[in-house]
């Protein structure tokens, strides 16, 4: 008896639990399943659409918020801007705003990249978006300014 205890004492400090024979025959009991749900709980309510083409839906081990992603995203999304490969940009900065969603610097650097593209009407969205999540920014009075040459150039544009 003195041995079992010596050993149950020694497995104890290693970090093994060990069950007493008692608590093993509760253990063994069956659980019961709960009872169905009663008839008055409200409906499930469908999954909102998604977009099929983003990169957390292809790679399911991706989690929908994580912020350290995101700001990996910005910092290859940067480096392709400095390259000149604008898709590849506008790419890295929308999955940046996938995986952190309130998060403005994303849409300042995706505006960057589509104006720089020629894409007025996003641009300005991207550019409205970073001032709504950011409005006491630095440059906010800069991007007002951006915001309001294209409006000029989109309206120029449909004359």
């Amino acid at each position: 008896m003195r041995a079992r205890r010596r050993l149950a004492w020694t497995l104890a400090a290693a970090g093994v639990f060990v069950a007493a024979p008692r608590a093993e025959a509760h253990a063994q009991e069956p659980q019961q399943e709960p009872t169905q749900k009663p008839d008055d709980a409200p409906p499930k309510k469908p999954a909102p659409k998604t977009n099929k083409d983003n990169a957390t839906q292809n790679a399911p081990d991706q989690p929908k918020w994580d912020p350290l992603r995101a700001e990996k995203d910005l910092e290859v999304g940067q480096f392709y801007m400095r390259k000149g490969d604008l898709d590849a940009a506008i790419d890295r900065f929308q999955d940046a705003i996938e995986a952190k969603p309130g998060y403005a610097i994303p849409f300042r650097y995706l505006g960057e990249a589509q104006e720089k593209k020629g894409m007025k009407k996003p641009a300005i969205k991207s550019y409205q978006r970073y001032l709504d999540l950011y409005p006491h920014a630095e440059d906010a009075e800069k991007v007002r300014k951006k915001i309001e040459r294209l409006y000029k150039e989109v309206e120029k544009d449909k004359k």
